[in-house]
């Protein structure tokens, strides 16, 4: 079977664009919304374009004094008052464009976190079991930031600060010397050029960065998650020092990091300070000269501060733009990549009608180097039980992950009432099989929670049903929360037997057509494994069966039970029938009735 490759570390070259057509639909989804806020914005630029012309009316009037007091005291405080009524309309409207443009990012943010967590969801077995689960929730939540700065910056900072760029220069260029447009343009595209040129450089230590984070995360969250392990063998030294070389590998990416926006910073300021001060040459010359009056100068140097102040933002900006794409990189390789398992085209749902359940030829590698199962087929008819024993390695647990459509078989077929899994949807596939695992992985909540999990829609009378046909009730009325009680991250609040109950109480409240126990009683004593045999018989009554089995004792009264050896069924029968063949069922049981005596 063929296992696709992911290496979320890996840039793709073209992710920028795909950024942007992705992020596309997210923005056309309030039309209105945008447009409006692309008017308030428009509204804006015009009236800081405006500024500097009231101020330069303001100085040469002021500069003309002496001709008539009254003139001057009325002439300029006009001009004084609509000085404050545009510069308060310039934040007004981009207070109400913020406004307006604040739900489209809010809104864009929750659709792409719900998206990715479908997808993650939507992805194989495979990946989850090769995910590290630190570094991959960090990811996520950089991204979905990062997404939020792109919608943002890039439709109301890079391209509003370079429409103001283009006004200023054809307004230097129609009422001042060609050189003042000339020097402006030269200082804005010089500005531009480093800015893209060192962020470009600068991107390759925002990338280390983040991933020498995730490393660092990944690697406190997996050694908090094995807490006792850690403590068991008294590793706490061990796992500090990993932590700190991570740790180290971050600092040294940060520093990189940070020496790195020194330098853009340095070129950045240089180009203004430069463009800057030959403006103000030339004009103070214009001045002199009487080509300008005061007021001009004013103008002027107002322009230049009003355009290197977005300008110096822009480069803000862009560098923020590029690291926040770095940051949705990892997350949009997430999105791009396909799930292994799909829906046929052409599906439909799962119909039970007597739960039989066929392996018809079943052959199934996880890696092309090694073959799992190997031929095999096998029955387990209507509300029959029916039992898997064998070494490890044998294959047992495969067949589970098969059965729920985990991975899909390499040749032959897997039906259910004569429907092959393949082709009916995997939502009602796996409706209809409930399963009691081996290891029990419970929610952090609380016991009545993790079993109405079988059935969201379940009531409480439901529940509590379930709760007595698991035989969970004598040990909750000893809790003092009850059903409240939270088992902990992981249920590591519950013993094995406890959680092993929840499980059972769990699949009876999803009424599944057919029941999977995957070694249920493997880890249990034998005081708790009677009491879960006995949950278990109940609770299979009538229903086909399927069991994997480490434990003989535990599949004497299966119906059937097959015998598997390195992927093959290598005997098949009841209990009497396995004993009489004297084969490797009867050494088993054997050795297992030996050790426990």
């Amino acid at each position: 079977m063929r296992r696709s490759s992911f290496n979320p570390d890996t840039p793709d070259e073209r992710f920028n664009k795909q950024t942007l057509r992705t992020l596309l639909p997210y923005l056309l989804e309030y039309r209105v919304r945008i447009f409006l806020a692309l008017l308030c914005l428009i509204a804006a630029k015009v009236a800081s374009v405006g500024l500097p012309f009231i101020l330069k009316y303001i100085v040469d009037a002021l500069d003309k004094g002496g001709e008539g007091n009254a003139q001057v005291l009325i002439l300029p405080l006009g001009l004084l008052l609509a000085y404050g009524v545009v510069r308060f309309a310039n934040v007004l409207l981009g207070e109400v464009r913020d406004a307006l443009f604040g739900r489209v990012t809010e809104r864009a943010m929750r659709r792409i976190g719900l998206t990715v967590f479908k997808h993650l969801h939507r992805l194989e077995l495979d990946f989850h079991l090769n995910r590290n689960t630190g570094g991959l929730s960090r990811d996520v939540e950089r991204g979905v930031s990062g997404v939020s700065f792109l919608l943002r910056f890039m439709v109301f900072n890079i391209v509003p600060t370079l429409f103001e760029i283009a006004m200023v220069i054809g307004v230097l260029l129609a009422n001042y010397s060609i050189w003042f447009a000339l020097v402006t343009f030269i200082a804005v595209v010089c500005y531009i050029a480093w800015s893209v040129i060192a962020t470009d450089w600068r991107t390759e230590y925002v990338r280390a960065a983040n991933l020498a984070d995730s490393q660092s995360n990944t690697r406190a969250v997996d050694s908090l998650l094995n807490f006792e392990t850690v403590k068991y063998f008294t590793n706490e030294a061990y796992e500090a020092k990993r932590y700190d070389q991570d740790l180290a590998q971050w600092e040294i990416a940060r520093r990189n990091n940070r020496l790195s926006l020194f330098a853009l910073n340095g070129g950045q300021a240089l180009i203004i300070a430069v463009a800057m001060t030959t403006m103000m040459i030339l004009a103070g010359q214009n001045v002199v000269a009487g080509t300008m009056t005061l007021g001009d100068f004013v103008l002027i140097n107002a322009f230049m501060m009003q355009l290197f102040l977005p300008l110096n933002f822009l480069g803000f900006v862009y560098r923020e733009m590029k690291g926040s794409m770095a940051n949705v990189e990892r997350m949009f390789a997430l999105l791009r990549r396909k799930p292994l398992i799909n829906d046929a085209p052409v599906h439909k749902d799962l119909r039970i009608s007597q739960g039989a359940i066929e392996f018809n030829k079943v052959h199934f590698s996880y890696t092309p180097e090694r073959e799992i199962l190997k031929d095999v087929s096998f029955w387990v008819r209507p509300q029959q039980k029916v039992a898997v024993v064998g070494a490890s390695g044998s294959g047992k647990s495969t067949l589970v992950k098969l059965l729920f459509r985990f991975y899909d078989v390499d040749a032959g077929a897997i039906s259910i009432d004569g429907q092959d899994i393949r082709h009916v949807t995997q939502a009602s596939l796996r409706q209809a099989i409930g399963i009691v695992p081996q290891d029990t992985v419970l929610f952090n909540a609380s016991i009545f929670d993790n079993i109405h999990y079988g059935r969201i829609e379940a009531s409480t009378e439901e529940v509590l049903a379930a709760i007595r046909m698991a035989h969970l009730s004598d040990f909750i009325a000893r809790l003092p929360e009850g059903a409240n009680t939270l088992v902990g991250e992981r249920g590591l609040k519950l013993s094995g037997g406890e959680k092993q109950r929840v499980a059972i109480a769990r699949t009876i409240l999803k009424r599944p057509a057919i029941l999977v126990f995957d070694e249920a009683t493997s880890s249990l004593d034998s005081r708790s494994e009677q009491s879960i045999l006995q949950a278990i018989s109940e609770v299979s009554r009538g229903q086909t069966s399927l069991v994997i089995a480490h434990r003989l004792s535990t599949i004497v009264d299966a119906d059937h039970i097959l015998v598997m050896d390195q992927g093959r069924i290598v005997e098949q029968g009841n209990h009497q029938q396995l004993l009489a063949q004297q084969g490797r069922y009867a050494k088993l049981w054997h050795i297992q009735r030996q050790s426990q005596t």
